[in-house]
C-alpha cells in the first residue's frame, strides 16, 4: 500500500509539473548580438566603454542594465527586409509598459531605421537628464499627448549601412510617460506631411537607449501590432494645425529663408529679420481642414508700423501689423485655404525703407 501511494504521489507531481506554463527567458546578453526570440527580433548593441546586459523575456518583454556606457541600445520589435514602405506593411502600433530608471541621458522610445533614404528615427515617450531636440518641424497630437517633431543630421556616424551621413527624425512627447500605446504609423504619416521622407522599412522596435550614462529598465509589456486600424485617430493623422481643435507652432528660424536680405536675429528674440520687399520665410504645412486662425509674434525695429503678408498656396490671405519695437502677437482669424500640403509664406511687400519686420514664430489654430 505504501509503495502504491508513493507511485501515485510521484505521478501527481509529474502531472502538475507538466501543466506549469513555460516562461521563455534567455540568459543575459552582454555583447553585441542580433537574433529572434519568442516571435520578436531583438538586438543588443554597445560601442566601446562601460558595460551592459539584456535579458530577453516572453514575447516583446526584456530587462536591461547599463553602467558608465558611451552608447548602448536594447531593443525588441520587428526587422523588415527593406523592400516595403510602411504603407505597404500596414498600420503599426506598440502597446507597452516599463519600469524605466535612467541615471543620466537615456531614452524610452520606439526606434528604427528606414532606407532610400537612410533615416534613423525615434518616438520618445520618456527620457533621463536630456530631452532630445533639433530643428523644429511641427507638432503631432496623438495617443492622448502632444509630440514635438525635430530633424537632425548625423555626419559620418555608425549606421545599419556602415559609417554614413543620414537624417534623424524625432517625435518627442511633451510630458513623460512609461506605459501606453504608441501609434507608430501616425508618426510616420505626420513626418511625411511635414516633408520628412520615409523610405522602405528596416526596423521598428521598442528600445531603451543609454548615452554616457547608467541605469536600468524592465520592459514588462511590449506588444507590436501590424495591420488593422490606426489607434491614433483620424486618417490622415491629427497634425496640430490640421484641425480646429489643434495648435501648431513654427519657429521662424526653422523656415526656409528667401529674399536678398533675410537673416537670423537674436534680439529682441531668436527669430528672423525681413529687411526689404520680397524678403520672406516659408515652409510646407499639412491641413486636414480648410479654415484656421494664424497668429504671428513679431515686432518692428522702430516705432514705425511693420507689415508682413501671409500667403498660403501662393495666395495672399491677410497682413500682420506690428506697431513698435516691443514684441507682440497679431492674429488673422478664420482664414480659408486649401487642404493637404500647402506652402505658407511670410513676406514683406510694402517696405518703404522706414522699418524692418522682425518675426519670432507662427501659431496656427
Amino acid at each position: 500500500m505504501q509503495s502504491s501511494r508513493i507511485r501515485l504521489f510521484v505521478a501527481i507531481v509529474i502531472c502538475f509539473a507538466l501543466t506549469i506554463p513555460a516562461v521563455n527567458v534567455q540568459a543575459a546578453l552582454s555583447s553585441n548580438e542580433v537574433g529572434t526570440h519568442d516571435g520578436y527580433d531583438y538586438e543588443f548593441w554597445k560601442d566601446n566603454g562601460g558595460s551592459g546586459s539584456m535579458t530577453l523575456g516572453s514575447g516583446g518583454t526584456f530587462s536591461a542594465e547599463w553602467s558608465n556606457v558611451n552608447n548602448i541600445l536594447f531593443r525588441k520589435g520587428k526587422k523588415f527586409n527593406e523592400t516595403q514602405t510602411h504603407q505597404q506593411i500596414g498600420n503599426m502600433s506598440i502597446s507597452y509598459g516599463a519600469n524605466f530608471q535612467p541615471n543620466g541621458n537615456s531614452y524610452l522610445t520606439v526606434y528604427g531605421w528606414a532606407v532610400d533614404p537612410l533615416v534613423e528615427f525615434y518616438i520618445v515617450d520618456s527620457w533621463g537628464s536630456y530631452r532630445p531636440t533639433g530643428t523644429f518641424k511641427g507638432t503631432i497630437n496623438v495617443d492622448g499627448g502632444t509630440y514635438d517633431v525635430y530633424e537632425t543630421t548625423r555626419t559620418n556616424q555608425p549606421s545599419i549601412k556602415g559609417t554614413a551621413t543620414f537624417k534623424q527624425y524625432w517625435s518627442v512627447r511633451t510630458s513623460k510617460r512609461t506605459s501606453g500605446t504608441i501609434s507608430v504609423s501616425e508618426h510616420f504619416k505626420a513626418w511625411e506631411n511635414l516633408g520628412m521622407t520615409m523610405g522602405k522599412m528596416y526596423e521598428v522596435a521598442l528600445t531603451v537607449e543609454g548615452y554616457q550614462s547608467s541605469g536600468s529598465a524592465n520592459v514588462y509589456s511590449n506588444t507590436l501590432t501590424i495591420g488593422g486600424n490606426s489607434g491614433g485617430g483620424s486618417n490622415p493623422p491629427p497634425l496640430s494645425g490640421g484641425g480646429s481643435d489643434n495648435t501648431t507652432k513654427k519657429e521662424a528660424e526653422s523656415m526656409t529663408k528667401a529674399g536678398q536680405y533675410t537673416g537670423d536675429i537674436s534680439s529682441p528674440f531668436n527669430g528672423v529679420g525681413l529687411y526689404a520687399n520680397n524678403d520672406s520665410v516659408k515652409y510646407t504645412q499639412y491641413f486636414a481642414s480648410g479654415t484656421h486662425s494664424f497668429s504671428l509674434r513679431g515686432a518692428s525695429n522702430n516705432s514705425n508700423m511693420a507689415r508682413v503678408d501671409l500667403k498660403i498656396g501662393g495666395q495672399t490671405k491677410g497682413t500682420f501689423y506690428f506697431g513698435g519695437s516691443n514684441p507682440a502677437i497679431y492674429t488673422i482669424n478664420n482664414v480659408s485655404h486649401g487642404t493637404g500640403n500647402q506652402e505658407i509664406e511670410l513676406v514683406v511687400t510694402a517696405d518703404e525703407g522706414n522699418w524692418d519686420a522682425l518675426i519670432d514664430y507662427l501659431e496656427i489654430k
